[in-house]
C-alpha cells in the first residue's frame, strides 16, 4: 500500500469523535486535544485520564456503545477497539457524512492512516511503515524521541520569532 503523508491544521473546534475509551483512544484524543479539536468519545467506559478530561470539560463523553447517526457532522472518526460488524457501520456512516475516517488495524474500513508521532513543540516528526510493520514503526518514533530532545522544542521558538524579519530583510 502507498501512502501519501500530510499534516492536518485548523482543527481548533473541528467535531473529531473517537469511538472506543481505553489506551489506544485515549492516545488518539490527546493528539487531538493538542490541536484544539472538538473531541466527543463513544464508549461504555473510559481510561482514568479520559474522564479527567470529560470532567474538566475538555471532550464530551457519550456513554455507551456507537449508534447509527452519532458521525452526523463529524469531521474526522478514530475507532478503536471495534468489532468488525461495527467497524462496518462505522466505516459506512463516516464516508456518507464525508469524514476522515481511520479504524485502528483496520486499513480496508480506513481513507487515513496515523503513523508514529515525536513532538518537541513544533517539531513533529511522524513515521510510517504503510501498515507493514507497526511495531517498527514506534520504535523508530522512540529512538526520534531519544534523538531529537526538548532543545529543538526551544530552537524552533526561537527561529519562528526570527523568521519574519529575516524573510523582510533577505526576501530570496
Amino acid at each position: 500500500m502507498k501512502v501519501y503523508p500530510i499534516f492536518l491544521v485548523g482543527l481548533a473546534d473541528r467535531r473529531c469523535i473517537v469511538i472506543g475509551g481505553g489506551e489506544e483512544a485515549q492516545r488518539k484524543v490527546e493528539g487531538l486535544l493538542e490541536c484544539e479539536a472538538a473531541v466527543i468519545v463513544i464508549s461504555v467506559a473510559i481510561t482514568q485520564q479520559l474522564s479527567a478530561w470529560n470532567a474538566q470539560g475538555r471532550i464530551t463523553w457519550v456513554k455507551r456503545d456507537y449508534r447509527p447517526g452519532d458521525l452526523h457532522d463529524a469531521f474526522m472518526v478514530i475507532a478503536t477497539g471495534t468489532q468488525r460488524n461495527t467497524s462496518d457501520r462505522i466505516w459506512q456512516e463516516a464516508t456518507a457524512e464525508g469524514a476522515l475516517i481511520n479504524v485502528v488495524d483496520d486499513v480496508p474500513h480506513c481513507n487515513f492512516i496515523a503513523g508514529a508521532v515525536a513532538r518537541q513543540g513544533p517539531l513533529t516528526i511522524a513515521i510510517s511503515t504503510s501498515g507493514c510493520a507497526p511495531a517498527l514503526a514506534v520504535r523508530l518514533r522512540e529512538r526520534f524521541e531519544r534523538e531529537f530532545g526538548p532543545e529543538y522544542k526551544v530552537l524552533l521558538e526561537l527561529l519562528a520569532g526570527l523568521r519574519e524579519p529575516l524573510a523582510t530583510r533577505y526576501p530570496d
